[in-house]
């Protein structure tokens, strides 16, 4: 080696520097300067800021990548399929969100966005809302013969709801790369017993909700 930098073409370089800046942003939060993620990458600052104008841009990009590139959109037909049990959607949408968001790095920038207010984390928020917890809402109104949401809007306590189960599921992966500590290495079980837990006790109080709410609106 002659210590010159090995030329790249553009979109390989690209690629190094996504790929080097996740690793980084995982390792140190947000709060972690270009200059360092440059000296890591064995260029220049000048060259970094050639691919990316500023650092937000290059945080932005660190989130499309980790974040909304790993949504799959077929998860909205599997949580409305009515040919099987809710039970059954809710469980493999699990496993297969599980599967997606287990990852160091998936995790930890998530909790890095949030320590640091980005917007991020909020629009993440909003695709987890309209793709699956309203969706998840509206499933189990129909799986107990209660009116749809058409009919009556969805309840800020019956997104709540959908919002525990929801969090139990991403508190396994926090357990793992925040905490360190152990996890099933099956977690279908796991889920499963989660999914039971909500419409078991969900069902209950959604039905005496929206029964109330139909009765007030007359």
């Amino acid at each position: 080696m002659d210590g010159r930098r090995r030329r790249l073409p553009r979109e390989e370089r690209e690629r190094h520097i996504i790929d080097e800046a996740i690793r980084f942003f995982a390792e140190v939060g947000f709060e972690g300067q270009t200059r360092a993620l440059a000296e890591r990458l064995g260029v220049t600052q000048p060259l970094l800021y050639r691919y990316f104008p500023d650092k937000e841009a290059l945080i932005e990009r660190v989130f499309e990548e980790v974040h909304l590139k790993r949504w799959r959109p077929e998860w909205g037909a599997l949580l409305r399929d009515r040919s099987r049990s809710l039970e059954h959607r809710l469980a493999e949408f699990y496993v297969h969100y599980c599967q997606t968001i287990f990852h160091r790095d998936w995790v930890r920038i998530f909790m890095f966005a949030g320590l640091k207010g980005e917007s991020m984390n909020q629009r993440y928020f909003e695709i987890v809302h309209t793709q699956v917890l309203a969706p998840i809402c509206g499933e189990l109104r129909h799986e107990m013969g209660l009116p749809g949401p058409e009919t009556l809007p969805i309840d800020d306590l019956e997104i709540n709801l959908a919002w525990a189960v929801h969090g139990a599921v991403f508190y396994i992966a926090m357990r793992k790369w925040i905490y360190k500590l152990p996890v099933p290495d099956d977690m279908s079980l796991l889920i499963a017993n989660i999914i039971q837990a909500y419409l078991n006790g969900s069902g209950p109080t959604i039905k005496h909700l929206v029964a109330d709410r139909m009765a007030a609106s007359g």
